[in-house]
């Protein structure tokens, strides 16, 4: 058992890698318009939903809701739109940040039990992802 937790540790730091990105553009299945990528980077995705964040409030005053498409991050300004890839998987979304988090060592971004479920980690509760922040669409 303790083999498996050393193993799973170090395999989720491997992934903790951060790189800055340019020109990379996909597409917003929302708009249809093409998504500009300001900067990338890699690590370890949980979620959270209501019950665990101990509130129905975020850091941006929004109200929490389990199935939309939000999450948490240290440091990126409230609003920025990012997108997050299962990399286990390729299954992407597009999330907007309006909270603060998450507050685990080694992990970047925290996304909504919804967002989980659509991304497919739900039930392991961590995943490793890319998180491209995109440009504002105006």
């Amino acid at each position: 058992m303790v083999n498996k937790v050393v193993f799973f540790s170090l395999i989720c730091f491997s992934f903790v890698s951060c790189s800055k990105t340019n020109d990379k553009s996909g597409s917003s299945k929302e708009t249809g318009l093409p998504q500009r990528v300001k900067s990338s980077s890699q690590g370890i995705a949980s979620w959270y939903s209501i019950r665990t964040n101990g509130g129905t409030r975020t850091a941006s005053g929004e109200k929490l809701r389990d199935s939309a498409s939000t999450a948490a991050h240290k440091s990126l300004k409230m609003g920025t739109r990012v997108r997050v890839t299962n990399l286990r998987n390729s299954k992407s979304e597009i999330v907007r940040i309006t909270d603060r988090g998450p507050y685990v060592k080694g992990r970047i971004i925290d996304v909504t039990v919804g967002v989980a479920k659509r991304l497919g980690f739900y039930a392991r509760g961590l995943a490793p992802v890319r998180v491209e922040v995109l440009e504002d669409q105006e």
